[in-house]
């Protein structure tokens, strides 16, 4: 698997973590992007892991349930919390978490957007896939609505 680049350094206890945001190539791709950041793979490699385990992209599932992200993220040996947590405010964030934001019900089904969240001492930010956006690192958190969050250990 491609190594991604451009990858902003994160100091966690004595090792490294890089993480560098992933542009989603499907409009309902976000599980896949967020799982690759977390990775630190290429979009389609993330995508060929996913389809291998039978997620699809076009699967509502992957934005509206935690499963498919879940076994994916487990097949690239991430360990993440078994529980979904309230968000509080952004100060209460782990130093890594999944978060779901934009979202939604429609037809009582819940929907949202995946994005990572990651801090360092005082640097925090959103890695988000989006691809209209001007920047995918994003800073501006009061214009982010995170609902809740899985923390990435």
């Amino acid at each position: 698997m491609k190594m991604v680049t451009n990858a902003i350094d994160f100091g966690y206890g004595n090792g490294k973590s890089s993480l560098a945001p992933v542009i989603q190539e499907e409009a309902t791709g976000c599980g896949i992007a967020a799982s690759a950041v977390l990775a630190g793979i290429s979009y389609a490699d993330s995508k060929l892991l996913a389809n291998n385990l039978g997620i699809q992209a076009s699967d509502k599932s992957l934005w509206s349930e935690t499963t498919s992200v879940r076994g994916l993220l487990a097949a690239l040996n991430i360990s993440i919390s078994p529980d979904e947590s309230a968000f509080e405010s952004w100060e209460h964030l782990p130093k890594k978490a999944l978060l779901a934001i934009k979202w939604r019900q429609i037809n009582y089904q819940p929907f949202w957007h995946w994005v990572v969240f990651v801090r360092q001492d005082k640097t925090s930010m959103v890695l988000d896939s989006k691809r209209s956006l001007k920047n995918n690192v994003r800073t501006d958190f009061g214009r982010i609505k995170p609902k809740w969050f899985i923390e990435v250990y």
